[in-house]
């Protein structure tokens, strides 16, 4: 009687549709690869490369040069299984779904909801453009225009592009922006909800689990050591043993100005890099991992010169600073994929269920002495920054 009213099936549904409310950014990055995982039992490990446009050269004149072409590619792999346990009596199985959901399914998947879009919150550490002064509240009109811009010279398009900031950002946003610009609805929203709606080309979300970053112990009178590096390796100097450099912060490199994607011209403007891996020097100098890697020359050129030996690597904000990092992006600059788990034998019931390309599996057997069901939901998942020049980060306090 009990199972006629809360079937699986039904649990699922309601499962997935909290999931789907609570998670504001994992809805609006590239999950168009799902499909590819979407296979009974996909292991922990599984990768696809995902191509990544091709870019060739030009010239002029009636003599042209063909080069063979290199395919761009990038792996997301499903790394990651997020579980919420749940044990309910046999008695709340006869609770309408409502008071179900309520006192079991919403917090149960609240908390799934969390785990998930913070992890995925974690590829703002691979973004290298950042605006704004770390450590400051990002309230302003001005900073996220330049966020936009720099997506901009990107050559991202226009639409589908998202701000996500922490209730801290947006009150003070809301607050600083009210009634500039906007037309009535917009303005009716502010007040209503307390919240942005679409503004400054981009539609916000407020967000609690934006990412924060952390800053070495060394950010000042770091220097280039060693003339035309190039590559996803950068050796550092004016170092001394145990200076640290995090994953996630962000630097120029004198010398090293960024080109026009398509021209490849000179922009004049410095060349912002991202720390990849922590590290920690032992010496007077250290290799430290980077994000883009350096190409100086041919049809992916990303910057105009290699970084001048001997040149200052001028990194964001003060040492050890911890500060928020807010996000303006364009969809494709973030994916996710979700992946259909093995449905395992001996158990009272396992089921799958897939919404919008999310794939949650549950699990339910019986504990005959306390007569309890002892229920799991299960997601596998992997998340990458594909693009991640389509996103900017503005820092905050």
């Amino acid at each position: 009687m009990a199972n006629s009213l809360l079937t699986t099936s039904k649990i699922l549904n309601k499962a997935l549709m909290v999931l789907h409310q609570k998670c504001n950014f994992i809805w609006r990055i590239n999950r168009q690869y799902d499909d590819q995982f979407a296979k009974d039992g996909t292991k922990i490990g599984a990768t696809l490369r995902i191509r990544l446009p091709n870019e060739y050269a030009t010239g002029t004149g009636a003599t042209a040069t063909f080069g063979d072409t290199t395919e761009n590619e990038i792996a997301l792999t499903v790394a990651t299984q997020r579980w919420s346990a749940m044990n309910f009596l046999s008695s709340e199985l006869t609770l309408s779904m409502d008071d179900f959901a309520d006192r079991v399914i919403d917090p149960a998947m609240a908390k799934l909801a969390a785990v998930t879009e913070s992890d995925a919150f974690a590829m703002t550490k691979d973004v290298y453009q950042q605006v704004g002064t770390a450590g400051t509240q990002a309230a302003t009109a001005l900073v996220y225009l330049q966020a936009m811009a720099a997506v901009s010279d990107a050559l991202a398009p226009k639409s589908k592009r998202c701000n996500h900031v922490p209730p801290k950002d947006m009150a003070a946003l809301v607050d600083a922006l009210k009634g500039l610009f906007q037309d009535s609805t917009q303005i009716a929203e502010q007040y209503r909800d307390g919240i942005m709606g679409r503004a400054l080309g981009a539609d916000w979300y407020e967000n609690t689990l934006t990412d924060r970053i952390t800053n070495g112990n060394k950010v000042a009178a770091v220097t280039v050591s060693g003339a035309g590096q190039t590559g996803a390796t950068i050796t550092l100097g004016g170092l001394a043993g145990a200076d640290t450099f995090k994953k996630g912060q962000v630097f120029t490199m004198a010398g090293c100005n960024r080109v026009h994607p398509e021209t490849k011209v000179d922009t004049g403007i410095l060349q912002q890099f991202v720390v990849t891996a922590d590290a920690t020097s032992a010496g007077a100098t250290l290799a430290v991992s980077i994000a883009p890697s350096i190409v100086v020359t041919g049809p992916t050129q990303n910057v105009s010169a290699s970084p001048t030996n001997g040149g200052a690597a001028t990194f964001m904000g003060t040492a050890s600073l911890v500060y928020g990092a807010n996000l303006h992006f364009y969809k494709d600059a973030f994916a996710i994929a979700f992946a259909d788990l093995v449905l395992p034998k001996g158990t009272d019931m396992a089921a799958r269920q897939v919404m919008d390309g999310i794939s949650l599996r549950i699990i339910r057997d019986f504990d005959v002495t306390n007569d309890k069901w002892l229920t799991r939901l299960d997601l596998l998942y992997g998340y990458k920054a594909i693009r991640p020049q389509l996103a900017c980060r503005v820092a905050s306090s």
